[in-house]
């Protein structure tokens, strides 16, 4: 992209993980440089400083923020950067003279790209809309004015951005995707797990995402889906600053240069920090798994990583050797090492259909040495080009000394079950999606695909659940989501009440369930599992259902009467109850309490408590 410069500083910032200094050393010229210019401006610019260069200066320290934010998750590098460029824009730097230089557009240009990002990623949606307008106007006017420039990557820029903001509807941000304490629980909040099952108490310190799909909806190197995860694992920032982000100017009409210290007006500070996240787009293998190995250098003894994967899978068949350790061969017959025994066999005769001890019912129950490994792999790359393109769950396998959590969304998932029972030290706690797509019912058959229906599901769960049933915003009256929001919400804390106090809640789960974001993805995992196993069109076809290993207590599975009540009551609030199979027996509760309100009569305790007394 055009409007991706000064790559090197920001993959610098990135690869400098234990080197700070070198940001706040290059930060610390440009803040001199600003002051500097600030206290001298009449001089300067009699001297021939142009409006622009101070512009550009303001954008490349709002560019140092951004590159900042991206490299720690702190939410006052993001706001500072949403300052810095919300002054550029307002103050017009980059307008005078505009239309004579192709330079000076092409700045204006890429100052809107960028400060597209940070409001996309901040969720200041009204100023993303005026951004593009602002982005398409200039791009049809540059293309007028200088005919001799080719300007179809900004054309594809903008091609993106309206792509991006059409499947990214606001139906989807109804509430926000970062945690909120005003809608989830304050952490301090959550009940603990027993002592006799949890043996230590895991945080999310760091966070991997990645996606590789053909044409995949994003901008610039953010997909949708990552986009989407990326929220999912922040705090909502709070405070007077999320209210208000324009009161704060310096002198000359602009931003003021010492803003690194404001940050308790945008944070809670009894919260944790944000996890760390690098976001790979598209990366290579090697690339991939040199940042999987940095991150577990440097994760502290409570830290526990959680990799996101997306992207098409690649089948194969796993094979058997005489010692019992597994191989494979994929769809070409081409014939793959198994890492424990360091041998390999390549007669094609021998394969057999994908059914290793792994895919048992309980695969932690077997041994490292009779684990069937290579069943298939995710295609990071185009295909053809061999395993040099491939990740496979053996290639996880030496970063099981550190607690990892997988999501991965792929209709090859199945295949990482056989990292279950190979793992070096610390069992992987995963969450795999469906296989294949769930028919989606939509009136509509020009409807723009939103993303991944198993990746909706984590990170807002009701509108996946609306987007199942062909809803959307539209359709839905607010009040009734609403109403549906308090029950699922309900149904989320009685979940994890109810995993905290199971004596048959597996370790690795049980040490998850304190750090706030895991204990919300998993939750609503099981409210993801639920929903389409008891799915009409997906009804006992096991393609269309996620998986997660190790498996979860029986009290919170589908086939739980309990669990089966919180999807009929959310599908009753949308008159959807004829889209489920539920086991017999499983009815709504009558309203036996008169006049009062059908929603008080269903926000009852999933697990059978009352919590509602009418007077």
């Amino acid at each position: 992209m055009p409007f991706v410069i000064d790559k090197v500083l920001v993959i610098c910032l990135w690869l400098c993980v234990r080197y700070d200094t070198y940001f706040y050393k290059v930060f610390k010229v440009y803040t001199q440089l600003w002051k500097f210019q600030q206290e001298n401006r009449q001089k300067l610019v009699e001297a021939g400083l142009k409006r622009w260069e101070i512009g550009e200066i303001a954008s490349r320290i709002a560019q140092l923020y951004f590159g900042q934010y991206m490299r720690t998750s702190e939410a006052s590098y993001l706001l500072e950067s949403y300052v810095f460029y919300e002054a550029v824009l307002t103050r017009e730097y980059f307008k005078e003279g505009l239309f004579q230089d192709v330079n000076l557009a092409t700045k204006q240009l890429r100052f809107l790209a960028r400060f597209l990002m940070v409001c996309l990623v901040l969720n200041r949606r009204e100023m993303v809309h005026h951004l593009v307008n602002q982005l398409k106007i200039l791009v049809d006017e540059c293309k007028r004015t200088f005919q001799e420039t080719d300007f179809k990557e900004w054309k594809l820029v903008v091609q993106e951005i309206v792509r991006f903001l059409k499947a990214d509807v606001a139906f989807m941000n109804i509430r926000p995707l970062r945690y909120s304490l005003l809608l989830d629980s304050h952490p301090d909040s959550l009940p603990h797990v027993l002592s006799s099952v949890a043996r230590r108490n895991l945080r999310l310190r760091d966070v991997i995402l990645s996606s590789y799909h053909h044409n995949e909806v994003k901008f610039s190197e953010l997909t949708l889906d990552t986009f989407r995860m990326l929220q999912c694992l922040e705090w909502e920032p709070s405070g007077s600053f999320y209210q208000s982000c324009s009161a704060r100017i310096g002198q000359n009409g602009a931003p003021a240069p010492s803003r690194m210290n404001f940050s308790q007006d945008i944070t809670d500070p009894t919260l944790p920090p944000n996890p760390r996240k690098a976001i790979l787009y598209r990366p290579s293998v090697t690339h991939f798994i040199a940042v999987l190995a940095t991150i577990c250098e440097e994760l502290p003894p409570d830290g526990i990583i959680l990799i996101y994967l997306s992207a098409s899978g690649r089948g194969g068949l796993s094979i058997s050797s005489p010692s019992g350790a597994g191989t494979c061969i994929d769809t070409k017959g081409n014939a793959a090492w198994n890492f424990q025994s360091h041998s390999v066999y390549s007669d094609a005769t021998s394969a057999s259909p994908i059914s290793s001890p792994c895919d048992g019912s309980n695969p932690s129950t077997e041994s490292q040495g009779d684990c069937m490994y290579y069943s298939g792999c995710l295609q990071f790359g185009t295909r053809g080009s061999g395993g040099i393109n491939c990740l496979y769950p053996c290639d996880f396998v030496p970063f099981t000394r550190r607690p990892l959590f997988l999501v991965i969304d792929s209709d090859n998932s199945e295949a990482f079950k056989a990292i279950v029972g190979a793992e070096k030290g610390e069992p992987v706690a995963m969450l795999l999606s469906p296989s294949s797509s769930s028919p989606i019912t939509s009136a509509d058959s020009s409807c723009h695909p939103c993303g991944s229906l198993f990746t909706i599901f984590l990170t807002a769960p009701l509108q996946a659940f609306c987007l199942l049933l062909g809803l959307s915003g539209s359709d839905i009256e607010m009040d009734t989501f609403n109403e549906a929001e308090k029950l699922l919400s309900l149904s989320l804390s009685d979940w994890g009440l109810a995993l905290t106090t199971s004596d048959m809640l597996n370790p690795v789960w049980a040490q998850t369930l304190s750090d706030p974001f895991l204990r919300r993805l998993l939750l609503r995992f099981i409210f993801c599992q639920a929903v389409l196993m008891l799915y009409a069109p997906t009804f006992n076809k096991k393609e269309f259902h996620p998986t997660c290993m190790p498996t979860l207590p029986v009290s919170v599975l589908p086939t739980n009467t309990n669990s089966q009540m919180v999807v009929m009551r959310i599908a009753s609030v949308f008159g959807a109850v004829n889209n489920f199979v539920f086991s017999e027996g499983v009815v709504l509760p009558e309203n036996r309490y008169g006049d009062v309100d059908v929603i008080d009569v269903k926000l009852m305790d999933t697990f059978g408590r009352n919590i509602y007394t009418p007077f």
